[in-house]
């Protein structure tokens, strides 16, 4: 009868498992990067345009960080603060984890740091990318011509007319068109786009190259305080109103 050494396994550590939340639009880079991590995720993404209805975004986040809760150490958050539609989201057993940023240009840029650099040197300007393209109806002409025959047919012609010149007022608060470079897929059509809204607006047009730096931080784990407010359970998420964007509330019932 023959015999076998047992040889010892040797097994590898857990691999850290985090929740994600995030805004649909930023889902081809979370699921790219994740894709490349040596860390598991349950990625789960609300619908693009919630931040137009803050109390909404806040209710939905809210709604999606109670179903993680407890089941992962870190839930990350995607979203930056978003007209502060992601003030006063906390979780009770797990950390949160949210970059610092007014909205999700941020993440796409790289930083706060050079998101503000480039406003400062491009006021008026209105952001495009891959995402907004394809998820939102960016300014231009297919806009303005969906949009005005929506007018048109729920409210009539006259109607449409006045409604339109509503709708193209804000646009004179812009100038300048820029075109977010990721490098993760073919752009060609995306920038295309751009550059046809445009012309049609009259805007100068601007391709800028993209950085994945904090997406990669963001689901590795590196979460250094300049870049991440990181939250332990039970505290809260609140608009800092300075260049750290958002923080921990006080808690209004500590004794220090």
């Amino acid at each position: 009868m023959k015999t076998f050494a047992r040889i010892p396994v040797e097994r590898p550590s857990p691999v850290p498992t985090f929740g994600v939340i995030a805004c649909h639009i930023l889902w081809r880079e979370l699921c790219h990067f994740a894709s490349l991590s040596k860390n598991a995720f349950e990625l789960v993404f609300l619908e693009q345009g919630l931040h137009d209805t803050p109390d909404v975004l806040r209710r939905e986040l809210q709604r999606a960080i109670d179903g993680m809760d407890g089941r992962y150490p870190a839930i990350l958050v995607g979203y930056g603060l978003c007209s502060n539609g992601i003030a006063g989201v906390s979780a009770k057993k797990s950390r949160l984890v949210v970059p610092r940023g007014h909205d999700c240009i941020t993440l796409w840029l790289g930083s706060k740091e050079r998101y503000r650099d480039y406003f400062d040197a491009h006021p008026g300007t209105y952001w495009y990318n891959e995402g907004w393209i394809e998820t939102g109806t960016q300014p231009g002409q297919e806009r303005y011509e969906r949009l005005r025959a929506y007018y048109a047919e729920t409210y009539g012609e006259d109607n449409a007319e006045y409604l339109m010149e509503m709708e193209q007022g804000w646009f004179k608060e812009y100038r300048n068109a820029a075109f977010i470079r990721q490098g993760l897929i073919d752009e060609t059509e995306a920038f295309r786009f751009t550059k046809e809204a445009a012309d049609w607006l009259g805007w100068t047009l601007d391709a800028v190259d993209g950085d994945n730096a904090l997406f990669v931080d963001f689901l590795e784990g590196r979460w250094d305080e300049g870049r991440f407010l990181v939250l332990e359970p039970g505290e809260v998420l609140e608009p800092s109103h300075d260049d750290a964007v958002i923080r921990k509330a006080p808690n209004l019932h500590s004794d220090d």
